[in-house]
């Protein structure tokens, strides 16, 4: 079955272009062109990713990545920013989005990051629990709590963590968690730093001297069960 894409995007030329590469490429796919109907569509969640322009009408796309989060749906957020919003950005990841890309942009990378999230999205169905020291985490739910508290992961943040635990005590490159996490090399380092900074000041108890995700300098990022 084709995966399926929710474009929101009031510049229905972008839109138009979207759609019919999205077409070519093997998805299905559905638009909306203002805030409030791009919202009604994104929380039936029938989609496995979409694709958010920040300034819509009715209602923009950061109330809408917001208020997705809040309803706890995760399908992966793609927010189209335009050129120089760094902290458009910032805000967009901080609130709940996947990933981001700047307008203008190459189709290229559009869909290769449209495939790497979705790629990415897949959940894990084990039936056990990990405990990491006071985090732990239910993979038949997909939910992480810290003393016994609910932590509001995005899904990447969510499979970040998950691939630590499943490698505890191993030193893990860039490199290596691009290629499992991301599924794609094309981010680079400072992606992973990124995350990992957002997934930090959520599970640990001082993020300015982390326990549980600690870092060798020069070497990677390591997962400790325990002190």
């Amino acid at each position: 079955m084709a995966k399926k894409i929710l474009i929101v995007e009031d510049d229905k030329n972008i839109s138009v272009i979207l759609s019919e590469n999205a077409k070519v490429e093997g998805y299905d796919y559905d638009v909306a062109y203002d805030g409030e109907d791009g919202f009604a569509k994104a929380r039936t969640g029938d989609f496995d990713l979409i694709l958010l322009d920040l300034m819509l009408p009715k209602m923009d796309g950061f109330e809408i990545c917001r208020q997705l989060r809040k309803e706890k749906i995760l399908t992966p957020i793609i927010m189209l920013t335009a050129s120089g919003e760094e902290t458009n950005k910032i805000m967009g990841l901080d609130i709940g989005a996947d990933d981001y890309i700047t307008k203008p942009f190459g189709l290229k990378d559009v869909f290769a990051r449209i495939k790497a999230n979705i790629r990415r999205s897949s959940a894990y169905t084990e039936e056990n629990i990990i405990k990491i020291q006071s985090v732990a985490i239910d993979f038949e739910k997909c939910k992480v709590e810290k003393n016994n508290t609910p932590v509001e992961l995005t899904k990447l943040e969510y499979d970040l963590l998950v691939f630590f635990a499943k490698n505890p005590d191993k030193i893990l490159p860039h490199e290596e968690l691009l290629k499992n996490v991301w599924k794609d090399d094309f981010y680079g380092k400072r992606t992973v730093d990124t995350a990992i900074t957002r997934l930090r000041s959520k599970i640990e108890d001082d993020s300015s001297s982390p326990k549980i995700i600690k870092n060798m300098r020069g070497m990677g990022y390591y997962l400790t069960m325990g002190e």
